[in-house]
This record gives structure tokens, sequence and C-alpha cells, in this order.
């Protein structure tokens, strides 16, 4: 599967729990994990870090870009009670975003580097292929806390 089908098979699968009912959204994968209501907040604010990384490395290759904490982030903006149809509308516009910023330079800029403050050099490619996983997995996650 090629970076834009993986984007947008994500992308639609993800947005389909943004519409659970609020016993579902309560659910967690495991003790002490984060609740499905959770898990679509954090997408949505991580797509925004990642879609800022994105720019950056096509317009300013070569910088050192900083780690965020998803934790922090989650007790801070209390994603408890964060408003699920804001996070919906801004994972589902910037990851459009992405997608169409993989169309036009995954291929002929995919080489372009940054340095990851946690994880070092890394490549635009390699960030764009992070969106990807990084919403596989919640999606995993998501799935199994439904089955509980």
């Amino acid at each position: 599967m090629d970076i834009r089908e993986h984007l947008l098979k994500t992308r639609e699968q993800t947005l389909t729990y943004y519409e659970l009912p609020e016993i579902e959204l309560s659910k967690n994968y495991g003790e002490g994990k984060w609740t499905v209501r959770q898990i679509l907040v954090h997408l949505a604010d991580t797509e925004t870090v990642l879609y800022d990384r994105i720019r950056r490395v096509i317009s300013e290759p070569k910088q050192v870009i900083w780690a965020f904490n998803p934790d922090a982030w989650a007790n801070a903006l209390d994603y408890h009670h964060f408003p699920l149809a804001l996070s919906k509308n801004v994972y589902a516009s910037v990851r459009d975003c992405i997608i169409y910023l993989a169309e036009q330079h995954y291929e002929n800029k995919g080489a372009n580097e940054f340095i990851h403050s946690n994880t070092g050099l890394r490549t635009l490619k390699d960030e764009f292929d992070k969106v990807a996983e990084h919403n596989y997995n919640h999606l995993r996650q998501i799935e199994q806390a439904l089955k509980s």
C-alpha cells in the first residue's frame, strides 16, 4: 500500500470512531490506558504536530525539531472533556493537508533530513510514514478497547 492509500485508509477508519456513543468512548484498552475519547483527541493533536514538522522539513530542512510529551498534553488540555467535534474537524482537515503534501513531496523531497530531539536523524519520508503508522497503531488500541 502506498503512503497516500495508507493515509486515506486510516483517515476513514478513524473518522468513524468520532461518532461512537459516549459509553463506547469511555472504554479503554487496558488498566490505566487512555480511553477511546482520549485517543481520538490525541490523534487530532498529533496530526497538528506532525503536520507542522512535515511543513518545516519541506520548507527548511536540516533543522532540529523538538519532541512533544503526549501525556502532558492529555493532562493539560483535559482530553477527558475536550470537545470531540472540534477534534474530529481538526483531525479531518489536517489529515487532508498531510495527504496533499504527501502527494506533492513524498517522492521528490522525501530525503529531506531533520534532527528529532529524541530520535535523531530522520527524513521527510520517515515523518509521513510515522503519521500513517501512529494512526494505525492507535486504531488497533481503539479496536481492543471496544472489544472489552
